[in-house]
């Protein structure tokens, strides 16, 4: 009987993470987490144009809101990570040097708005 529940939990871990992964699901994930980190970074560095940051401060305030985003998305998924990305890395890295241009781009377009014109 004990060796039947250990088969039991065996089939279904292999039912909950498979050992192949679906390319297009992999890829359309990653878009949305593209997606949701250009999002970020555009709120973001407008929030850091309007409050006036400057210098150190604006790219501390960048990877504060990257790994905030990050750290909501591992909540989110909790222990489904392995079903929907490769890796826990690849959510927290894996849009950064794009997310910074983003944030760039709209933080110095609205600092030079609010507080040069």
């Amino acid at each position: 009987m004990h060796s039947t529940k250990k088969t039991k939990a065996t089939l279904d871990r292999h039912l909950l993470l498979p050992d192949t992964l679906n390319e297009a699901a992999v890829r359309y994930n990653s878009f949305l987490l593209d997606y949701c980190q250009t999002s970020v970074s555009a709120l973001s560095g407008s929030a850091a144009g309007i409050i006036g940051l400057t210098g150190l401060n604006g790219f501390v305030f960048y990877l504060i809101c990257s790994i905030f985003l990050s750290i909501i998305i591992l909540l989110y998924l909790n222990d489904s990570i392995k079903l929907y990305f490769t890796s826990k890395k690849s959510i927290i890295t894996a849009n950064l040097w794009s997310g910074i241009q983003t944030y760039l781009l709209f933080w110095t377009f609205l600092y030079g708005m609010v507080h040069v014109y």
